[in-house]
């Protein structure tokens, strides 16, 4: 009898125990930190995502009837005088030739330009235009430091997904903001953002490290051409990779538990 009840306590803990790694898998925790931002009256978005690099986030609502993306980017400067930025970039995955929304604090209040990067140089004090019409453009600092970033730009008809790039910078000169850095998180600040098509929209992570093209790059005023909308071809679901492997390690526990399960 006191085998029984031993081997039948051992069997709930076990249970228990399944049920616990099951609640806290990343599968499960979809959604993340970003989902306990505040935003003003009048700011909401229907989907966010911790993004993989940098200690960012972004918060977006994308309206396919009108093409319109409206986006909160979330990032801490690399000082407190420094920037956060985001963009898309219509023809590549990396810096160079990305549409940038880049904000920074001037006096009490903060400034948001316009940045069409289209080489490596200098940023200036002022915008330059981009490939998409941008409204709305603003910022606030949020908890911890935070800058967010706010925006909505009108995308060509058709887009399912973007590439996007991020980034913080540590000082702003005159109205110029400086260089960032350049390490491992710094390069790595890129990814796909699924818009629509197969599957929930969720921001993937960056592709592979190392592309120098995260550079800050130049602010003349070109207008890049931008890319044939897909057809209606549906794109898979943005970051479901990343939490198939994710996931593993916790698959793996459970399998070996239900085989004690079945010798005990």
């Amino acid at each position: 009898m006191a085998s029984a009840t031993q081997q039948h306590r051992r069997r709930r803990a076990i249970l228990q125990l399944a049920a616990l790694l099951v609640l806290v898998s990343p599968a499960a925790a979809a959604g993340g930190a970003c989902k306990s931002e505040k935003f003003p009256a009048g700011k909401s978005y229907e989907t966010c995502a911790d993004l993989p690099a940098l200690g960012a986030a972004l918060h977006w609502t994308y309206d396919a009837a009108a093409s319109s993306l409206s986006v909160a980017f979330a990032a801490k400067p690399a000082s407190g005088a420094g920037w956060v930025s985001w963009g898309i970039n219509p023809t590549g995955d990396g810096m160079k030739g990305a549409q940038a929304l880049l904000a920074f604090k001037s006096g009490a209040t903060y400034v948001v330009n316009t940045y069409n990067l289209t080489g490596y140089k200098p940023l200036s004090p002022a915008s330059t235009p981009i490939a998409f019409k941008a409204t709305g453009l603003a910022a606030d600092e949020g908890a911890g430091g935070k800058v967010r970033l706010y925006g909505t730009l009108q995308l060509p008809k058709g887009m399912e997904s973007v590439n996007h790039i991020w980034q913080v910078g540590s000082a702003v000169a005159n109205g110029v903001p400086a260089k960032h850095a350049f390490g491992q998180e710094n390069l790595d600040a890129k990814g796909k953002l699924v818009l629509a098509g197969a599957g929930a929209p969720e921001a993937a992570p960056a592709p592979a490290a190392g592309d120098s093209s995260a550079e800050s790059g130049s602010v003349e005023a070109e207008s890049p051409s931008l890319p044939t909308p897909s057809g209606g071809k549906k794109s898979p679901p943005a970051g479901a990779a990343s939490t198939t492997h994710a996931s593993a390690p916790v698959l793996i526990v459970l399998l070996a538990l239900v085989g004690f399960l079945a010798i005990v």
